[in-house]
């Protein structure tokens, strides 16, 4: 299985948000949004605090793919 950050760019799309807005105006990390965009490993952590920032569930932004 493979993780996969999908589900976060369909989410933060219905929200009307894109990686400017959340980079310059709501203080997320140039660093993590590399992480999300190439599938990297993200700490759990990490993950709670996008969905309190972002008011969604943690299926909203990771998803477990079959390779």
């Amino acid at each position: 299985m493979k993780i996969s950050y999908d589900p976060f760019w369909k989410t933060i799309k219905d929200k009307g948000l894109n990686q400017y807005i959340l980079i310059n105006k709501m203080g997320v990390r140039s660093s993590l949004i590399h992480k999300l965009r190439h599938d990297l490993d993200i700490r759990v952590s990490t993950l709670s605090d996008l969905c309190e920032l972002l008011q969604c569930k943690i299926e909203d932004i990771v998803e477990l793919k079959e390779e």
